[in-house]
């Protein structure tokens, strides 16, 4: 049996769980036929793989939405991607990169979406940041040479891959707070949430502190289905104190993971992940080919339950 090929969307963003998916796919009950929701749709890596026949997916990052909604609709393909991207990387690399902020300036006056995907790939580590005003604002990544011919077409091939897994379905989008989103779920359908990792330093659209936290775990309480909830547990410094005191109730599975920072392998910050479930998931009960692929994408470490 061949080994699943996991879908890497063209929107990077910090905290992707590109490496991750086989793990969530294993644990996903096998009766799962309603709506596949997600309230953080983020990059949409988890989705695009599982490839539900009917999805929601929203953010409150109308940027994100507007992508996908985009190439859903087929206003963005994988043909003009490939054709903006030579003819706009090779005015970057011919301004020796000062083009980016052209681009930059551009996007923040006309939210163009495939202005959104050039920046996401030219700038600083692929951050995704906005300042107070709503304006993109992370600076260029310093490569004029940034899009050479091997990474257009491997971000063309990306546009094509998501738009074929949409393409077996039916796909809603939405710009709302996680709570609009999760009301939504009828006892029929799955929730998987990833929000921003409480503590960790990271950028979210409109925050995410204690509050968020709190209220997430209220809400996803009370949803009528179950939920998937990703989040960090652990690493050799500090320990995520809300899965004792707001996650404890529930399922926890955990897996090792590794981020990198940099280029360097030296640099690479293993992180004990965390999966909480309002009900008992079993990964041992993953088809080979998934637990095979998980040891092929992932450092060595245990998958226990606490």
């Amino acid at each position: 049996m061949s080994i699943y090929r996991t879908i890497v969307p063209p929107i990077k963003c910090q905290g992707i769980k590109t490496k991750l998916v086989p793990w969530i796919r294993a644990v996903i009950p096998s009766y799962l036929d309603g709506a596949w929701i997600e309230p953080f749709m983020g990059s949409g890596v988890v989705a695009f793989n599982i490839r539900p026949k009917r999805a929601i997916l929203a953010d409150t990052n109308p940027h994100l939405i507007a992508f996908y909604r985009a190439v859903s609709e087929g206003r963005i393909t994988s043909t003009s991607v490939r054709r903006y991207l030579e003819k706009e990387g090779n005015e970057l690399l011919r301004s020796k990169g000062e083009h980016y902020y052209k681009i930059r300036e551009r996007f923040n006056k006309h939210h163009n979406s495939i202005d959104f995907l050039f920046l996401n790939r030219a700038c600083f580590n692929g951050m995704i940041r906005f300042n107070r005003k709503g304006g993109f604002n992370v600076p260029f990544c310093r490569k004029p040479g940034r899009f050479a011919q091997a990474l257009i077409t491997k971000v063309a091939n990306q546009v094509q891959a998501v738009s074929d897994a949409m393409s077996v379905g039916d796909y809603e989008f939405h710009v709302q707070p996680f709570s609009e989103t999760i009301d939504l779920a009828t006892e029929h359908d799955f929730i998987y949430c990833d929000p921003p990792y409480i503590d960790r330093h990271v950028d979210y659209f409109n925050g995410w502190d204690k509050e968020h936290e709190l209220a997430l775990e209220v809400v996803l309480s009370e949803a009528p289905c179950n939920f998937i909830l990703s989040t960090w547990h652990h690493n050799d410094f500090r320990h995520n104190t809300f899965i004792d005191s707001l996650w404890s109730n529930y399922h926890i599975l955990t897996r090792k993971h590794f981020y990198y920072v940099g280029a360097k392998e030296d640099n690479r910050n293993p992180m004990i992940e965390a999966l909480v479930t309002n009900y008992e998931a079993v990964v041992e009960d993953a088809p080979k080919e998934e637990l095979k692929q998980m040891r092929l994408l992932e450092p060595a470490g245990r998958c226990d339950r606490l």
